[in-house]
């Protein structure tokens, strides 16, 4: 993921005691809540959220005044449940007696639903003798902004209430300086023995064989007794909810490989997750826990992950993001009429204007991408509908490309913020040390990224495309400009002596030739020669480049390579995966199968959830890839990665608007010889696809197919 905001350290907490701990994720809709293995938060990078605001910031279980001893925990495969399973410690003795540790079994299950967290807490007394058990909850509510918890410091707050309390629950209030009132609910099914504004404590008798359950909610409004039965019905519409939106298109699954079909599970799932179902349609969140909300560019890339599955994920990004298209110029917005928005936040300080994020327009890309997810949207779909109603928004997205983002006027799309408080770089690479030159000097602007042309070629060849389908003017100018883009691309970014694409031209055309994975996203777009892109996919399968987990950002030997930096040598999954699906189109298959199964390899060590990124360093035998340590987990693109590179490895592409499903020299990643592709839906028809190795090649057959269908095989 993008990083939203430069020089910020996020306010992450060393939590416990191994030094392995890692946050855990749970979201529904514009809610999610992060916590510890043990379901504990604790004030530092977690908490439950609601519209970019923390709600409660502190919430820690304690039996007989110590942390239970934890024996597992983990999210459900769906993404709906986090479970924690621990025991007690030694409990504090009572009369005579005392309790040792192990006897009690305390699992803790909680989910998200309608902007409130449920948790259901049961403990099981395995003894045989009768255990008197102290509970103890801390907890607050400090209703900080997203961006305060990442880091940035505000020299004022707006005024927090007294907690209030009566019987079972505690009412927290805030009243930020933007005038709006904030409040949160932490209720109990029992009322505590003694409650407080910051603690609630409970004694329980259980004898032996005995359980008991306690149940937990916090949301945003004065809230109803927790109880057995409100539990019951909103983890059914959780669940419910969650199912149906991992069922949403066609579904791929390996038969003969349980730990890759686990992983196609586990990506879907997260997919899900981040998806939250607005007005205009369903849009993939960036990731949890800094960018659960609408991104330009990661919805856009991610739907386009998942184009040929799910088509309506592209259909929801691109009317939200139509919805939300510039009208002014703006420098504070970084906006100007027609660009497409980059980001967008709810919290106090985006209402304010603390930070420029409320709706801000920095990203030079966004609206490149957009037009060009329009046209693969609408010869994936045949949706020429979509199409007619979003064309005065394509129009005025291409005059942005012309009359703002050619900020130079020489044919090139650049960039150059508008005010100190935006992003200073405006790809996707956005951290303030990823662009420069060969030396490690950062270019003047306006700067002109090298995939942005390609973006923008692939924007101009769709104009063209889609004028000519709907029956509108101008297709041809589009196409001059679609060719004038590739022509300078080609004269003033290719480096001979190099065999590769400088990453930038800087404010005085100087090429910036830094050798980074910028090239994979130029042929994705199909922009250079065939010449030139073998060139570029041999060096990007060098040592230089590949990890043995993936493909790096930045080549080794550059001058600010680091493997532990954010975009400086590190490998981000849809980074691998955007410069597979550009290797794919030139025809190169057996490497990106071998890419695919370097990406698969690698989210093994991840519990199969592919993080944001993970470091660069070389892949030894036997050692897991190193992870980056505030990586987004999980994220969207990251999540996606694993579709496109399949599609890439199939030579997988669908044209509704013809019926015709295409199948280029199919080859299957190591270790996987079957694959099934089901239900997928073409031009009102479906049908399935059965790819299978035999003898050394992959054959695909396919089955139940619609008779609108056409299927060719190539190769």
């Amino acid at each position: 993921m993008d990083d939203a905001y430069p020089v910020q350290t996020p306010a992450v907490e060393t939590v416990e005691q191994d030094g392995l701990e890692r946050l855990m994720a749970l979201k529904s809709g514009d809610a999610f809540v992060v916590a510890d293995g043990w379901g504990d938060m604790r004030g530092g990078a977690d908490g439950l959220f609601d519209n970019d605001t923390r709600m409660l910031s502190r919430l820690i279980m304690t039996v007989g005044g110590q942390r239970p001893s934890r024996l597992s925990s983990g999210v459900s495969q769906d993404n709906v449940f986090f479970t924690c399973h621990s025991t007690n410690r030694p409990l504090p003795p009572m009369g005579k007696r005392s309790t040792p540790g192990g006897v009690l079994h305390i699992e803790r299950r909680r989910f998200v639903w309608d902007r409130r967290l449920f948790e259901k807490i049961t403990i099981a007394n395995h003894g045989v003798e009768e255990v008197w058990m102290p509970l103890a909850f801390d907890f607050a509510a400090d209703f900080a902004d997203i961006f305060e918890v990442r880091g940035t410091a505000r020299a004022k707050r707006g005024k927090a209430e007294p907690p209030r309390h009566d019987g079972r629950r505690v009412t927290f209030r805030y009243t930020g300086l933007d005038d709006v009132e904030r409040m949160s609910c932490l209720a109990f099914s029992e009322p505590p023995a003694r409650l407080t504004g910051s603690r609630a404590e409970f004694m329980f008798s259980l004898g032996p064989n005995g359980r008991m359950h306690l149940y937990v909610e916090c949301g945003i409004d004065s809230c109803e007794a927790p109880d057995e039965a409100r539990w019951r019905v909103a983890a059914l519409q959780a669940r419910l909810a969650m199912r149906a939106k991992r069922r949403r298109g066609a579904s791929v699954r390996g038969p003969r490989s349980p730990r890759f079909n686990d992983f196609l599970e586990q990506s879907r799932a997260d997919v899900a997750l981040l998806t939250t179902d607005l007005p205009t349609g369903p849009y993939p969140y960036a990731g949890v826990p800094w960018f659960s909300t609408p991104f330009g560019r990661d919805g856009i890339i991610t739907a386009w992950q998942m184009l040929w599955l799910d088509p309506s994920l592209a259909r929801g990004v691109l009317t939200y993001l139509a919805s939300r298209e510039a009208t002014e110029v703006s420098a504070f917005m970084d906006s100007a009429p027609g660009k497409i928005m980059h980001e967008t936040r709810g919290g106090e300080m985006s209402a304010l204007g603390e930070v420029p994020f409320g709706l801000y327009y920095g990203g030079v890309d966004t609206t490149c991408l957009f037009i060009a997810l329009a046209g693969a949207y609408c010869r994936r779909t045949g949706d020429q509908d979509l199409i007619r109603a979003l064309w005065p928004n394509l129009v005025a997205a291409a005059g942005w490309m012309t009359d703002y983002g050619d900020f130079n006027g020489d044919g090139l799309i650049s960039y150059q913020r508008g005010a100190d408080t935006g992003l200073s770089n405006q790809g996707w690479k956005d951290s303030e040390d990823s662009i420069f030159h060969l030396d490690g000097r950062f270019p003047k602007g306006p700067i002109a990224l090298l995939e942005v042309q390609g973006y923008a070629y692939a924007a101009w060849q769709a104009m063209a495309d889609l004028a000519e389908l709907i029956g509108q003017a101008g297709a041809d100018s589009y196409r001059v400009k679609a060719e004038r883009t590739r022509q300078l691309v080609e004269d003033r970014f290719w480096m001979e002596d190099e065999g590769f694409y400088a990453i930038a031209l800087d404010g005085d055309g100087e090429q910036c030739r830094s050798i980074g994975s910028n090239a994979g996203h130029l042929l994705f777009t199909g922009l250079p020669s065939a010449e030139r892109a073998r060139r570029v996919t041999r060096r990007m399968l060098s040592s230089e480049f590949r990890s043995g987990w993936g493909v790096r950002t930045l080549a080794k030997g550059q001058s600010r390579f680091n493997p532990m930096s954010y975009h400086n040598g590190s490998v981000w999954p849809h980074d691998t995966a955007m410069a597979a699906a550009g290797m794919a189109r030139y025809g190169e298959r057996r490497a990106v199968a071998m890419l695919l199964g370097e990406i698969n390899a690698a989210a093994a060590h991840f519990n199969l959830r592919l993080p944001e990124l993970f470091c660069g360093f070389e892949r030894q035998t036997g050692e897991p890839p190193i992870a980056y340590p505030v990586a987004c987990l999980p994220q969207a693109w990251a999540a996606g990665s694993v579709f496109l590179m399949l599609q890439a490895s199939l030579g997988l592409s669908i044209d509704a608007c013809t019926g015709v499903v295409e199948v280029d020299r199919p080859m299957l990643p190591p270790g996987i010889d079957r694959l099934n592709v089901t239900n997928l839906e073409v031009g009102g028809g479906v049908m399935d696809l059965n790819f299978q190795r035999l003898d050394g090649h992959v054959v695909v057959m396919p089955r139940d197919r619609d008779e609108r269908i056409s299927v060719r095989v190539l190769g």
